[in-house]
């Protein structure tokens, strides 16, 4: 396949859910569930050829560093004061976005084929299913643009089609309110990306990655100052902290739960979220060591933070969910201390053990609701594991396959999960060592342990044990549409299909095809353990050794404390998932009364950190007071003040109406006046005799020498 070809083939994987979106919002009514099998069956056949492209690219074009095409799109001339001035879009292909093009068509067509089950008997089925192509349409947007112009389209047409998902059933007040939390919360992030886009874009008159990376590569810094360059990099990763949940805009994707599950399997695994970390992996060569350290610590922060809050929820969806926010912590934290190939690997591989997760709390709540509505109740929670227990003998697919998953997430041996993590943690390690930050690697083993224990905390409380009510006794296994897509996205949270050594990720395919970029940031603004290669290290001590060698010192680091990473990971991951069975199956410990000792810690987590009253009393209530204030200012100052000016117009108007009428209009009748009587006067003389008017010629001829004289 010839590079056009291959690139006219990326545009067929763009267009095709939009089309599906086009058929389902316009025809959907007519085909009714046929809406979904349609839906379905576009997105598969996007999935084959993006296949194909990601193998042609990665196979036969693996030493291209990027297969693209632009165009000019608007050109507004010679502008006085900036000079030649044009907008060009495009569209690139790079092992980046070859795998993230399977990744977001897989999930996708999973979501859409697990949907036409769940879905079912919905009144809305074909507009959901409209949504789901929208979605999906807006996010390979976002995978294949090669500039921050069309990036920025696309990443607005993910936050519009986030907000009609989550608020699908948008008649729920919680969905609506979680819709509008959503759009809100992520526009913050989104007004830092589009200024840090602004700088860039004044600085180099281009959106290209190309362009721009080109000039920072040869000094032409922003506004020729290191500083501006790290504030770029800082306001465009604001972007990131929105759309992937980051600290401290995390709290919209909890409350996001309140959309269908698939769509949750959706946002959470291969879209929505993964956009923030894809955008910082793919602008990763411009960011600055302080913009670096930066992004580091935020990823930190959120893999923390979250994980606190997901050991005490108990819901099955939120426990999930802020799994999802610390987990993306995760990939950030990676991203932030230059273990790049292990951050994007963690990127794709809890994309597909966390839509399998999703996807198995679906099947659950799919099943608990059943039970639930056969015995008329209403009011008991489908999505509370409290009310579970026990469904691994009425769900036995659903069970391994949310196992299989859980071991993955949970760094266990042999699963991708533990292959990714343990890159990260390494990774951590190395810049640990390198630039004293210690503080990041004890935050990223503690949210490891951390990790482990809510999630086998809720495959125990959902899944082993007596069922804790009849609907759970109540419970069936899932039909086949639905429980199919877990077991491929189970499959794939094995090792084998990244490496062939299940203990290190960095002799397989995967880290050949995807490997850390150098960085284009000059030296003085960057770490010197991301410039300097292993090579120079070794020639700067000794002179006479020759030395080949590729990597750099960050990355030969992150080798040397593989070992030390991967036993303190299965040492924190064990000892989480000890400590749940010692809770929660063996019930060595009185966990209730446990909560009483610690009822304050407890309570802290379980209400999230009172983040959300936080908010609510500061950000949220300051702005309704500050709104309050401007309504008052514009009643009482304005409204007073344009009353005022409208009254002294009305007293003048009517002064001057009086004025008008009496004195005006009483000069002008007086005269009147007077001239009509003048004129009776003159009348009388007017005799028509010729001696009379010559008596009057002269006595105006006396008076007039008289007064002349």
């Amino acid at each position: 396949m010839s590079t056009e070809n291959l690139l006219k083939y990326s545009i067929v994987v763009l267009l095709l859910p939009i089309l599906s979106f086009v058929i389902n919002i316009f025809f959907g009514k007519k085909l009714k569930r046929a809406s979904g099998v349609i839906g379905t069956s576009i997105l598969m056949l996007s999935l084959v050829i993006s296949i194909i492209i990601a193998f042609t690219k990665l196979s036969v074009y693996s030493g291209a560093k990027i297969i693209q095409t632009s165009a000019e799109w608007v050109n507004f001339g010679n502008v006085p004061g900036i000079g030649p001035l044009s907008i060009v879009v495009g569209i690139g292909i790079d092992n980046l976005s070859a795998i993230m093009l399977v990744v977001v068509t897989l999930i996708s067509a999973l979501v859409h084929l697990f949907s036409t089950e769940y879905m079912s008997g919905d009144p809305k089925y074909t507009r959901y299913f409209a949504y789901l192509g929208f979605f999906t349409f807006s996010m390979l947007g976002i995978v294949l643009t090669n500039n921050f112009f069309l990036m920025y389209v696309f990443w607005e047409l993910v936050g519009i089609s986030s907000y009609l998902l989550i608020g699908f059933w948008y008649e729920k007040r919680s969905a609506s309110n979680a819709a509008k939390k959503a759009f809100l919360v992520n526009r913050v992030g989104d007004l830092g990306f589009w200024l840090g886009i602004l700088i860039l874009f004044v600085s180099y008159k281009s959106f290209s990655f190309d362009v721009i990376f080109e000039n920072i590569k040869s000094g032409n810094l922003p506004f020729n100052s290191g500083f501006y360059l790290t504030l770029a990099g800082i306001l465009v990763f604001c972007g990131a902290i929105g759309k992937s949940a980051q600290f401290p805009l995390h709290v919209w994707l909890p409350d996001a739960m309140e959309g269908p599950t698939p769509v949750s399997a959706l946002i959470h695994a291969a879209t929505m979220v993964a956009a923030g970390v894809y955008l910082v992996a793919r602008v990763f060569v411009m960011f600055t060591a302080d913009a670096l350290t930066f992004i580091a610590y935020i990823g930190a922060i959120t893999a923390f933070v979250a994980a606190t809050i997901a050991i005490t929820q108990n819901d099955i969806k939120k426990v999930l969910a802020y799994s999802t926010v610390s987990q993306l912590g995760y990939m950030i934290m990676a991203l932030g201390v230059g273990a790049y190939t292990s951050g994007f690997f963690h990127l794709v591989t809890h994309a597909w053990f966390k839509a399998a997760l999703f996807l198995g709390s679906g099947s659950v709540i799919h099943a608990m609701h059943h039970a639930l509505h056969k015995a008329g109740d209403h009011h008991t929670d489908p999505q509370d594991i409290r009310n579970m227990g026990g469904l691994r003998k009425t769900m036995p697919i659903t069970f391994i396959t949310f196992l299989m998953c859980t071991f993955a997430i949970s760094g266990v041996p042999f699963t991708s999960g533990f292959m990714s993590k343990d890159g990260i943690l390494a990774g951590t390690l190395a810049f640990a060592h390198l630039s004293g930050h210690w503080l990041i690697p004890i935050i990223g083993f503690t949210a490891a342990g951390m990790t482990a224990f809510y999630m086998f905390r809720l495959v125990i409380i959902t899944f082993t044990g007596k069922p804790k009510t009849t609907f759970a006794e109540n419970t069936h296994e899932s039909k086949l549409v639905m429980t199919l897509p877990l077991i491929v996205l189970a499959i794939l949270s094995f090792w084998f299909f990244y490496s062939v050594n299940p203990f290190d990720a960095s002799k397989g395919w995967f880290a050949n095809w995807i490997k850390p970029p150098q960085t284009v940031v000059p030296a003085q603004y960057q770490w010197n353990f991301l410039t300097t290669k292993v090579s120079e290290e070794v020639a700067s001590i000794d002179q006479t050794m020759e030395v080949e060698a590729t990597k750099t010192v960050l990355e030969e680091e992150i080798h040397h404390n593989h070992t030390t990473a991967m036993i303190l990971s299965l040492s924190v991951a064990g000892i989480g998932i000890l400590l749940a069975f010692v809770f929660y199956f063996w019930k060595k410990v009185d966990v209730d009364a446990l909560t009483e000792k610690i009822k304050p810690i407890y309570n802290f987590s379980l209400n999230k950190w009172y983040i959300d009253e936080l908010y609510q009393s500061t950000i949220v209530n300051g702005t309704t007071a500050f709104s309050r204030l401007l309504g008052w200012f514009d009643n009482t100052i304005i409204d007073g003040a344009i009353n005022g000016v409208a009254a002294i117009s009305k007293w003048f108007s009517f002064f001057s109406g009086k004025f008008d009428n009496v004195v005006i209009d009483g000069i002008v009748n007086l005269t009147a006046y007077g001239t009509g009587f003048i004129g009776l006067l003159f009348r009388k003389a007017q005799t028509g005799k010729v001696q009379t008017y010559l008596i009057i010629v002269l006595i105006g001829l006396v008076l007039l020498f008289y007064f002349v004289s």
